[in-house]
């Protein structure tokens, strides 16, 4: 019985780290080196400290600073190394799985900043099994790597799941919503952080904008899933506006967030995109009071504050003198209100469209309980599956794109002309259309974030291929 051939290395190889979504390295094999590592910037730990983990950025290719490939890995240890010109370094050390041509095992890595180093990566001799045999004067044992897949879809293909850090702006962390979105998120393998809005403060400058909370600096997030309520719309806006500063992507803008909630801005943003709605007046004056009644059209009416949510403000008022005596009321409060058309033969039913990048991934059909007009699931209404008509799926889509977000909960009423927009939500809950439809939509809001968040490829090579 003969022994196994032994793995042949040269002193310098082609490396794949598919757990890092490296696929194509080259690697200096360094017997005189005890430990392996890794050319790592923008080291940041993250995570529980039972669990940690450390994400940070690589130049994959020396010489080109331009392309840059994010990964995360669970942190092994912290271990001091010194390197050749004597110098002493605290580094993290992660596992991971490294691949020469068919052979591939785990290995031990530390990171550091190799900017300057001819090679990405140096593979030393606590990485190499005893069955390797390492050749000094030779290169590329093993089959050589095509360095353009750095500059194809490849990289796209190879690249591995990478853990997020993830904020969720939220002042209710025991919500259905809220909970969901961290438990989703933890399955995933992300670490979600649940983060109360109004103890956000913010360092407002040119050169080094930054956002605090509890007295630090908060960290740099992958991601930012607003949850803001109604009564600190202003306030929620500042500081996801001050996380889009900073570069941080945010799954809905602070813009869209801020016109959705006025109900004014917000029928007026539906106008200008043309998208039906029942037709609604305004009017700052008393005097107007008649006139305003006449353009919304007859009796019965809906009297809706701007800034109601959930079904909170929002009257019908039978007759037309019931709508004088509803607007006498919210003036005299010195409240900003409109007057709507009200869609009698909706009969106390609105269709929920779950928006999510575009598509609609759940609708759900919400009814009135006890009489009322209103089908919010808050105030006692019920939900139930629905399939929705093209105009609808169509009228939902655009209504999320006319705000810019990329998750919405738009409303709709069935009118005999149509489907009428009734509102645009921000920050639609997802207990009740989880419920119904039995759909998973917190993964579905996570599936658009990992995919923006996978790097984005080079669109063309200047560099050789290895001999």
């Amino acid at each position: 019985m003969t022994d196994k051939a032994a793995f042949a290395l040269g002193w310098e190889e082609w490396a794949q780290l598919p757990d890092l979504g490296l696929p194509a390295l080259k690697v200096k094999v360094d017997t005189g080196a005890r430990t392996s590592a890794l050319h790592a910037f923008d080291i940041e730990p993250f995570g529980p400290a039972s669990a940690p983990m450390v994400r940070f950025n690589i130049h994959p290719v020396p010489g080109r600073e331009d392309i840059v490939i994010s990964c995360s890995a669970k942190v092994v240890d912290r271990r001091e190394v010194t390197s050749s010109n004597g110098e002493t370094e605290l580094r993290y050390v992660i596992g991971s799985t490294i691949q020469m041509g068919d052979r591939v095992w785990p290995v031990e890595i530390t990171l550091t900043n190799r900017i300057n180093m001819a090679y990405r990566m140096l593979l030393g001799r606590q990485a190499i099994a005893e069955d390797m045999i390492v050749t000094p004067t030779e290169s590329f044992c093993q089959p050589t790597l095509d360095d353009s897949a750095y500059f194809t879809a490849q990289i796209r293909k190879a690249s591995a799941p990478r853990a997020l850090r993830i904020a969720v702006l939220s002042r209710e962390p025991e919500s259905y919503s809220t909970q969901r979105l961290v438990t989703e998120g933890e399955s995933r393998g992300h670490v979600v952080e649940v983060i109360d809005t109004t103890r956000c403060y913010m360092a407002i400058n040119a050169m080094a904008p930054e956002i605090y909370y509890d007295g630090a600096r908060l960290p740099r997030y992958d991601a930012v899933i607003p949850r803001v309520g109604a009564s600190i719309t202003s306030y929620g806006c500042a500081v996801i506006r001050q996380f889009e500063t900073i570069g941080t992507f945010c799954l809905n803008p602070a813009d869209g967030i801020a016109k959705s909630r006025d109900k004014l801005q917000a029928h007026q943003v539906l106008a200008r995109h043309q998208i039906d709605m029942p037709t609604t007046a305004f009017a700052a004056s008393p005097k107007d009071t008649d006139n305003l009644i006449d353009l919304a059209g007859q009796a019965p009416l809906i009297v809706k504050l701007l800034e109601s949510t959930q079904g909170r403000g929002v009257v019908l008022a039978e007759t037309k003198k019931a709508a004088q005596s509803v607007i006498s009321a919210f003036r005299g409060l010195k409240a900003n209100f409109l007057v709507q058309h009200f869609v009698k033969e909706a009969s106390g039913v609105d269709i929920r469209c779950v928006v999510i990048d575009g598509k609609v991934v759940a609708a759900i059909k919400r009814s009135s309980s006890g009489g009322d007009f209103r089908s919010n699931l808050h105030l006692g209404g019920t939900a139930t599956s629905v399939r929705i008509t093209k105009a609808e799926r169509e009228a939902a889509v655009k209504s999320a794109k006319a705000f810019g977000l990329r998750m919405a909960g738009v409303d709709l009423l069935r009118a005999d002309d149509g489907p009428k927009v009734l509102e645009v939500n921000s920050s639609p809950g997802l207990e009740g259309a989880e419920k119904t439809t039995q759909k998973n939509i917190a993964g579905l809001l996570y599936d658009g974030i990992e995919k923006r968040m996978r790097p984005m490829p080079a669109k063309k090579s200047n560099l050789r291929k290895a001999p």
